[in-house]
């Protein structure tokens, strides 16, 4: 699978090709996981839709990055990158799960050019919680210089919804996603501390102009459905759909719904 040369970096890029309405749609993944997240979306849309997830800088199966953060400024940056790559005047439908979801606000903001609509998944405009900061940043200290297993309890609650940990039917499930997340680089934690020193863009989001859906899952508990009902306010004409039963990763947890409700919104623009 290829590694694509994009903005300093080489980002691996599944791109399934076009599909029979010509438009495209740009995937992109939460923070601990790769495009891997949306294969059930990929599966869904990908005969009518030219399908591109994408793994972020240091995530997945991308290139690591030096230093001490891969700041949210940066991922942001490799996404127009990645967007003007595809030609003059395509513009696309892009999907972002929670830390994917804050590059689509920034790309949806600051460059409306490169997008045809917008659709956000479990995210926030607001920065990480002062609240969260000591917590996380001791799991993100234990995943370094330890190791990711000793704190996957605690982790997998954040990404996961009551439902999808508790329930027998979802035991094999649980047991790839715990896989994933084990199979995080060390370097995991550049990333990790991009996210939780993110600036918020409240005030940016009121500038977007772009057709938008914000979904969320009821049990989401890491960005919880009132932020996605305050994005949903602040951007003119957003529609918001609650996926039942749903954490922080509805795209695994409850596939056909999110394709559901994606399949809705897409069918409105036109």
């Amino acid at each position: 699978m290829p590694l694509v040369p994009i903005n300093g970096t080489r980002l691996f890029v599944e791109d399934t090709g076009p599909g029979s309405t010509g438009e495209t749609i740009v995937f992109s993944h939460g923070l601990l996981w790769s495009g891997e997240m949306f294969a059930a979306q990929v599966a869904h849309f990908r005969d009518r839709y030219r399908c591109i997830a994408y793994d972020h800088r240091g995530q997945g199966r991308s290139d690591d990055h030096p230093g001490r953060i891969v700041t949210m400024e940066l991922v942001y940056e490799d996404a127009v990158a990645l967007l003007e790559s595809l030609g003059p005047g395509q513009k696309v439908h892009f999907a972002g799960l929670s830390m994917g979801g804050f590059v689509a606000m920034r790309l949806a903001a600051r460059r409306p050019d490169l997008l045809a609509s917008m659709i956000l998944l479990e995210t926030s405009a607001e920065p990480e919680p002062r609240e969260n900061l000591r917590k996380y940043k001791m799991l993100n200290a234990v995943a370094r210089y330890l190791s990711l297993s000793l704190v996957s309890n605690k982790v997998m609650p954040i990404m996961f919804g009551r439902d999808f940990l508790e329930s027998p039917e979802r035991e094999l499930d649980r047991r790839i996603w715990l896989s994933k997340l084990l199979g995080n680089r060390q370097s995991i934690y550049r990333a990790v501390n991009g996210v939780i020193e993110r600036e918020g863009i409240e005030e940016e989001i009121t500038r977007i102009k772009s057709p938008s859906l914000v979904i969320v899952g009821e049990q989401d508990t890491a960005t919880v459905p009132a932020k996605a009902e305050r994005i949903q306010r602040s951007i003119a004409g957003a529609s918001l759909v609650r996926i039942p039963r749903a954490g922080h990763s509805s795209s695994i947890e409850h596939p056909e719904a999110v394709n559901a409700a994606i399949e809705r919104f897409l069918s409105s623009l036109r």
